[in-house]
């Protein structure tokens, strides 16, 4: 999928655990786990706009898009 998303990063730029993350959105750790991992195939806005006001980040800080086939990172 061309959507990538970053929240890893971002967690680590905030020092906060996944679980820390997870109770703060109120989504529980495996779903978060889903979405990290880029196995997720949607996430509703609510959740999303969750995750930005609890990373204080914007949703182009999660998520960037690129190119089927691109190489590197």
């Amino acid at each position: 999928m061309p959507i990538t998303v970053d929240i890893d990063v971002m967690l680590a730029k905030r020092k906060m655990s996944v679980g820390e993350l997870a109770e703060r959105v109120g989504i529980t750790p495996a779903n978060l786990a889903v979405l990290k991992n880029g196995r997720a195939r949607a996430v509703r806005f609510a959740t999303l706009a969750a995750l930005c006001g609890a990373l204080e980040c914007q949703p182009g800080d999660l998520l960037r898009w690129e190119a089927e086939g691109a190489e590197g990172g």
